[in-house]
């Protein structure tokens, strides 16, 4: 009997206590496995006990040290904790176990934005955006540094695709807007402005940055 299989399947159903009971049984089948431990783990880092989860990713990696689902979920636990510098390691360490896709490539650059290195963020962002088309999230992100650099045409492109995307994305417009307002684009601006007001009526920066340019 897969255990672990069981223990997946009740928690996508939301049957949190059956899948804590497979993944148990699962362990004291194979303790020496380190796959159940990850999976307990998920579990209670969505349970929101983050310190338990993170005893059972280090168990994981104790016995398969080269476990990149394990770095990856502590480093998602690590989010969670506000502890970006521990997160951006444990995210390194996934991608050094040959762990490569869209959501690991996104975390990674989110960290890095957060503890204010956007530039080192572009790369990954821009990868996340390649590997998943249909993230318009990660996308705005990698516009979003892209702007930070200075690199505004770069940086409208992506915001476009955002808006082709979802195009109830107000941030996305406004940041549109401001990209067009430092090339002295007026009125391509004021458009973009006035949709992510439409969009979102009490988008402030969208209002306050209107107002600015109305006045100017």
């Amino acid at each position: 009997m897969d255990y672990n299989q069981i223990g997946i399947d009740a928690m996508q159903k939301g049957d949190f206590e059956k899948a804590a009971e497979a993944f148990t049984k699962a362990i004291d089948k194979n303790s020496g496995d380190a796959v159940p431990y990850i999976n307990f783990a998920n579990l209670l880092s969505a349970l929101g006990e983050l310190d338990r989860a993170l005893a059972f990713y280090e168990r994981a990696v104790s016995l398969d040290e080269k476990a990149g689902a394990a770095y990856y979920g502590a480093g998602n636990v690590y989010v969670m904790k506000e502890r970006y510098q521990e997160a951006k390691d444990m995210f390194e360490k996934a991608y050094r176990t040959g762990m490569e896709n869209s959501d690991l490539f996104y975390m990674l650059g989110t960290v890095l934005v957060k503890l204010e290195q956007p530039k080192l963020a572009l790369p990954y962002l821009q990868r996340a955006a390649e590997l998943n088309d249909a993230d318009h999230e990660a996308r705005f992100q990698y516009g979003l540094c892209l702007a930070n650099e200075g690199l505004l045409d770069e940086a409208i492109a992506q915001f476009s695709i955002v808006t082709d995307l979802d195009p109830a994305h107000a941030d996305a417009y406004y940041n549109l807007g401001v990209a067009y307002a430092f090339q002295e684009n007026r009125e391509k601006a004021l458009a973009m402005l006035n949709k992510a007001i439409d969009i979102q009526p009490d988008h402030f920066l969208s209002i306050q940055a209107k107002q600015l340019l109305e006045e100017a």
